[in-house]
């Protein structure tokens, strides 16, 4: 498809739903993410500060251009409640044309 890395899954955990509908819909109003889909409640075990965190989260996923990790990244953490949040970026390798093309006319 000669994709070449030029869209891209974007994992972010939000402390609550309040929290992740927030940036979901900054994100989306900003034109950083064609959609948001809230997951709803994961649990989530992780080392902070030295010893294992156990904690309810809300999983955001959001399909974007790469090219907008880094305003993406910057809007995410004006907003987040976390000091570290998680915002990570996976390319998207292959599909629907039509799809990543509405991902590619609905961000900028």
């Amino acid at each position: 498809m000669g994709l070449s890395n030029k869209y891209a899954v974007v994992f972010v955990t939000a402390a609550n739903i309040e929290e992740a509908r927030k940036i979901a819909d900054g994100v989306v109003k900003e034109k950083l993410a064609a959609c948001v889909n809230i997951a709803g409640k994961i649990e989530s075990v992780y080392w902070w500060q030295g010893k294992i965190e156990k904690s309810a989260e809300v999983l955001l996923i959001m399909k974007t251009k790469i090219s907008l990790s880094k305003k993406l990244i910057k809007k995410v953490k004006s907003v987040h409640s976390y000091v570290v949040p998680e915002i990570i970026f996976l390319p998207i390798i292959a599909g629907n044309p039509d799809y990543l093309k509405w991902i590619e006319k609905e961000t900028y």
